[in-house]
């Protein structure tokens, strides 16, 4: 039988997947130095490319979002948890890029998607209970 689902899994998983995917391709562009801001904004961190700053991006943006869809599409207790850890990595991913890359309106969009990822996995877990826990 399967487990009921949590509550707003459809809107978590189709938000995450979205992220997912935008973190991914920006983590791309990065990586490949495609549609980069100027490498001197990284020159306070001693660094001389955007390598890195693409590898933090897929590991603390792309890979939960990532996690949280699939937990949302497999009807998972732990959609919520995973969902309030992701918008908090992905709050934490944009107060660290400000003061190097400014301010930008996707920084605000992007914060908006934290914000919701947060409220969205702590309504899930109040309205899903421990009724569907494993």
């Amino acid at each position: 039988m399967i487990a009921p689902a949590p509550a707003w899994r459809r809107t978590v998983g189709v938000v995450s997947a979205l992220t997912a995917a935008a973190a991914a391709v920006g983590s791309v562009q990065l990586l490949t130095g495609t549609f980069t801001p100027p490498v001197s904004d990284l020159r306070p961190l001693g660094l001389d490319s955007w390598v890195i700053p693409g590898l933090w991006l897929a590991a603390s943006v792309a890979a939960p979002c990532a996690g949280t869809a699939t937990l949302a599409w497999r009807r998972s207790y732990w959609m919520g948890p995973a969902a309030i850890g992701a918008g908090a990595l992905l709050a934490v991913e944009l107060l660290v890029q400000v003061p190097f890359v400014g301010l930008d309106p996707l920084q605000g969009v992007m914060g908006v998607v934290a914000i919701s990822l947060v409220g969205l996995g702590f309504s899930s877990l109040r309205r899903s209970g421990t009724k569907d826990r494993p």
